[in-house]
């Protein structure tokens, strides 16, 4: 590869660059010159510093460029280029990879997508439901909607599994130090409520207001203090002495 020959009409256009960046810069500022690059045959890249206190480390680039056998210096392009060690925006996260676990607020509408893997058709079973194309899948989810055969979709077996490993891993699940000092397992409680279908095998609901998992998900192995067979303490009875003895005779007058 060719090393680029830095143009000397170009290179000495440093006055016309910074009168270029001024123009451009308005309250942005124009600071010194930091350097001159070639782009290509009789052009190149003046460089100078912005100092305006919200853009640490960014650069003002002024392009030049000259015409073949003219001595003329014209501005090509001028733009404002982070440098090395400038504060740059994180970068940008498609919606669909952004959204994560609890986003949802009243008001908002996140779609689903008609191939989304952990939902089959809830009227074939899921097997064909990969190989259906979008507009016939779209005449077949019109129709089952108007016939009112139920749900249109249903969950996948990967997106059962995927919730079991959820709830597992979530404060509902067995591996906590909620459920290592409850006094039973939650299958045993009777605040616990199965849940139907093979999610029920081992999971259910707590019914519980006084436990921390009231209304959420946990596992049969989960537990906490709540369980319903926890009883009430006892006062234990205690007979005090009386405070007046009428039973004693230490006279002997009752013999």
């Amino acid at each position: 590869m060719a090393v680029l020959e830095l143009d000397g009409a170009c290179a000495d256009a440093v006055d016309l660059a910074k009168e270029a960046a001024l123009a451009r810069a308005g309250v942005l500022e124009v600071g010194e010159h930091l350097e001159v690059l070639p782009e290509d045959v009789r052009v190149a890249t003046h460089f100078f510093e912005c100092v305006h206190p919200g853009y640490p480390g960014w650069r003002w680039a002024v392009t030049v460029a000259r015409a073949s056998r003219s001595k003329a210096v014209t501005i090509d392009e001028v733009v404002l280029v982070p440098g090395e060690g400038a504060l740059l925006a994180p970068a940008w996260v498609p919606w669909a990879d952004r959204i994560g676990a609890g986003d949802v607020v009243p008001g908002m509408l996140m779609p689903t997508s008609v191939e989304d893997p952990r939902l089959e058709p809830g009227f074939t079973g899921g097997e064909n439901a990969a190989d259906a194309d979008p507009a016939e899948w779209a005449q077949t989810r019109a129709v089952v909607a108007e016939l009112g055969l139920g749900r249109e979709r249903v969950l996948s077996l990967l997106g059962r599994d995927l919730a079991a490993d959820r709830w597992q891993s979530s404060e509902g699940g067995p591996d906590n130090s909620m459920t290592h000092q409850a006094p039973a397992e939650c299958v045993t409680c009777a605040y616990f409520v199965r849940l139907s279908g093979n999610l029920g095998r081992v999971f259910g609901v707590c019914a519980n207001e006084y436990s921390p998992q009231d209304g959420q998900v946990v596992t049969r192995d989960h537990g906490c203090g709540a369980h319903s067979d926890v009883e009430e303490p006892q006062a234990a009875s205690i007979t005090l002495a009386p405070v007046w003895d009428t039973i004693t005779d230490d006279l002997g007058l009752f013999d």
